[in-house]
Parts: structure tokens; C-alpha cells; sequence
């Protein structure tokens, strides 16, 4: 029976940005990526191997995150029930009406969805089901400061300008500080001087401020 919707501890959306725009700067700056990305109003995260998850800013403090991980998302909604014949779980259920235009534009898309959290000023909620949905599987690294922090060190391990050494914390750190307003001062102090594109990096992470 479902009860009403079940409080999630996940970050706020602000609290999201300056880790999110961190990694995506190390990605550009390593070349074109498109993995970590703003679009505008929107944030997009993929691990390259069909597992994603979109954060949708919908104004007046509120946001919906959606998403997919095609090997641990059991919640099967919507037109994936009938087409894995499997029983449906209502990602909506007593979900407000504001959550639905993004979910319905996801499904116009053709792509699955597993998770539906949203997010206002009583922070996160999805609806009651009690099947794994794939979020944590997906591996978004901004989810704690120590995963961006190790995940940004395993991307600049090769990187030409660090000579085999890794990046520094209080760079890394500095990067995430800067909340989006990135610069290529920034990103230079954590993948080195040569090799890689910081101003790419830093244009990436900038794209994050339009919310």
C-alpha cells in the first residue's frame, strides 16, 4: 500500500554544483566529453555504458532528478513493464502533478526510466516502492565530497602535465570551491601545465552557473 512519499537524504541541488562542474571540467579538459554536462537548466551524468541521470531545475526552488541504470533499475515503469512484461512500479504515486512533465517528456524520448526524485523545500522525495531503482549503481561521483575527490584523481592519473602524480587535494578542493565560476587558473593547479585544455575544463564547469 502506498503510504505517501518516503524522504530521501541525498544533497540539495546547490550543494550538487561545484562538485558536478569540478568533474566535468576535468573531463572537457581532458578532451571532448560529454559524460558530465549542463545544459542549461539541465545536468546530465552517464558512466558511457547506457546508465544516466538528468537533474531538471524547474524554478521556485524546486528540481526532479530522473534516470536509469539498465542493469539494477528493477522498477519498471511505464511502457517497460508491458515490453519486459514485468509488474509496473508507480514512480508517480502520490507524487505531485509538477513531477510529470519532465517524466512524460523522458518516455517521449525513448528512454527508460527507473527513478524519479524530487526535490522542494522539504527536500528529497520519491514515492514508496521497496525494489532497488539503479540510482546509487549509476555512480554519480558529486553524491559525497570524497567520491568527486577520487574520481577526479582517476581521470587525471594520466594527465601529461602532473608527471605520475596525482592531483592535488587542496586543488581539487579550490576547484570545487569555486561553486562553477571556474577559471583556468583552476583547473591548471589540478591536472598541471601542458598536454590538456584548461580552458575547455573551465568553460565546461562555467556552464554549470546558469542556475
Amino acid at each position: 500500500m502506498i503510504t505517501g512519499l518516503v524522504a530521501l537524504d541525498l544533497p540539495a541541488p546547490a550543494r550538487l554544483r561545484g562538485r558536478r562542474a569540478a568533474f566535468a571540467a576535468v573531463l572537457a579538459a581532458r578532451g571532448p566529453n560529454a559524460t558530465c554536462r549542463a545544459d542549461g537548466r539541465v545536468w546530465h551524468f552517464d558512466d558511457s555504458g547506457g546508465n544516466w541521470l538528468e537533474l531538471h531545475h524547474l524554478g521556485e526552488g524546486r528540481a526532479l532528478l530522473v534516470g536509469h541504470d539498465h542493469e539494477y533499475s528493477q522498477t519498471y515503469y511505464g511502457p517497460a513493464a508491458e515490453e519486459f512484461g514485468e509488474d509496473e512500479t508507480d514512480l508517480l504515486a502520490g507524487a505531485p502533478d509538477w513531477w510529470r512533465p519532465v517524466v512524460r517528456q523522458t518516455l517521449e524520448a525513448d528512454e527508460y526510466v527507473g527513478f524519479v526524485y524530487g526535490f522542494d523545500a522539504d527536500g528529497w522525495k520519491r514515492a514508496a516502492y521497496s525494489v532497488p531503482d539503479g540510482f546509487h549503481s549509476v555512480g554519480l561521483p558529486a553524491l559525497t565530497m570524497e567520491r568527486t575527490r577520487e574520481s577526479i584523481v582517476a581521470f587525471t592519473r594520466d594527465a601529461p602535465g602532473l608527471g605520475g602524480e596525482s592531483a592535488r587535494r587542496d586543488a581539487i578542493d579550490a576547484l570545487v570551491a569555486a561553486d562553477g565560476d571556474v577559471t583556468e587558473a583552476h583547473v591548471t593547479a589540478v591536472i598541471g601545465r601542458g598536454g590538456w585544455d584548461p580552458a575547455a575544463g573551465a568553460a565546461a564547469a562555467r556552464k554549470f552557473l546558469a542556475v
